[in-house]
């Protein structure tokens, strides 16, 4: 495929060390570049919330407690 694309200088900067090293040519380089990118293991992020005793306990599955409790928190402020 022939296309145009515009390369960020850090980018640039790596195809010109490697075809300089390796003896690549432009596409084979940025090809060598893109293979080692698809290449890298996929790593799963484990999304831990960050939590906070406030001091009230409600039992979201019972949300007609949860509201009431909210009620009477905000009718005594």
């Amino acid at each position: 495929m022939r296309t145009t694309v515009n390369l960020d200088a850090d980018i640039e900067a790596e195809v010109a060390r490697l075809q300089r090293e390796q003896g690549l040519g432009l596409s084979e380089a940025i090809n060598t570049l893109a293979r080692r990118g698809a290449a890298r293991p996929r790593t799963d992020v484990v999304f831990t919330p960050v939590t906070f005793d406030m001091g009230l306990m409600i039992d979201v599955a019972d949300t007609q407690r949860a509201l009431e409790l909210l009620d009477d928190l905000d009718a005594s402020r």
